[in-house]
């Protein structure tokens, strides 16, 4: 290669660099703004996150979350914020990444990228609802029924959580559920680039079963509620993901059937 083709080479090189310099600032400024926002209003955002607590121990249930350390919530309100600002900031972060990518693709493969970018804060957003709506109220039940209510000769055994404990309990299950609830993306994005097929997606079945659960078992609390409650949605969008890579391969079948 001679000097000018290593030249001509760097300099789109350098562009690209300076474009995803360019693309990562502005995405990390959509996180600071939102995280200083949220910090101001970590309480408050603290409150909703103790909702299926609150729906789990019943009305009129004065709950009490504890902590030992005298910085320890604070860092639980710098870990709120921090995680509302990831959560609101995501599609800012999503569309500095489409447009990054953007110019190296072609017309028709944009038109195809972009319901992938929308369907991705909405599948997240439905994971997210899961936890919040079903799956904590009905951990935290789980947790609270092996409360034991002391006598005259036996220790009462009373729940009272830690705030820093509670919160890396949602947040983990949140954080869990929304990116399992991205697979239907990801399995589409890799049927159109021709890397999986829907006939070896459901060979795999038996395989995508075992590992479901083995992955519940790590992300999720040791216990049946939240494992059985993340394995199930996993496996029906595991299905979902099959039948939206028969329409992939269908849909490129007819392509192909037009320009022959």
């Amino acid at each position: 290669m001679s000097q000018e083709d290593i030249e001509s080479s760097a300099a789109p090189l350098v562009e690209h660099l300076a474009e995803l310099r360019q693309r990562l600032i502005r995405a990390l400024i959509a996180v600071a703004i939102v995280f200083v926002v949220a910090f101001m209003f970590a309480d408050e955002i603290f409150q909703i996150l103790v909702i299926p607590y609150e729906r789990a121990a019943g009305e009129n249930q004065n709950l009490t979350l504890i902590f030992t350390a005298p910085q320890e919530y604070f860092f639980a309100q710098l870990k709120i914020a921090l995680f509302t600002a990831l959560f609101v900031a995501f599609p800012v972060i999503a569309t500095q990444i489409y447009k990054f990518v953007a110019p190296g693709l072609y017309k028709n493969e944009r038109s195809a990228f972009l319901p992938f970018l929308f369907a991705t804060p909405i599948l997240f957003l439905m994971g997210a609802s899961l936890v919040f709506f079903v799956v904590m109220p009905l951990a935290m039940t789980f947790f609270l029924s092996m409360q034991v209510q002391g006598d005259s000769v036996s220790t009462t055994v009373e729940l009272l959580p830690k705030v820093s404990e509670y919160l890396g309990l949602i947040m983990t299950l949140i954080f869990a559920f929304g990116l399992v609830f991205q697979m239907p993306v990801v399995i589409s994005l890799l049927a159109r680039a021709g890397l999986v097929s829907s006939v070896g997606l459901k060979a795999k079945r038996k395989y995508a079963v075992v590992l479901t659960f083995i992955a519940a078992a790590v992300l999720t609390p040791p216990d049946p509620v939240s494992q059985i409650g993340l394995a199930v949605p996993t496996l029906l969008l595991y299905e979902l993901s099959i039948y939206a890579t028969r329409l992939i391969e269908r849909k490129r079948q007819e392509s192909e059937a037009e320009l022959a």
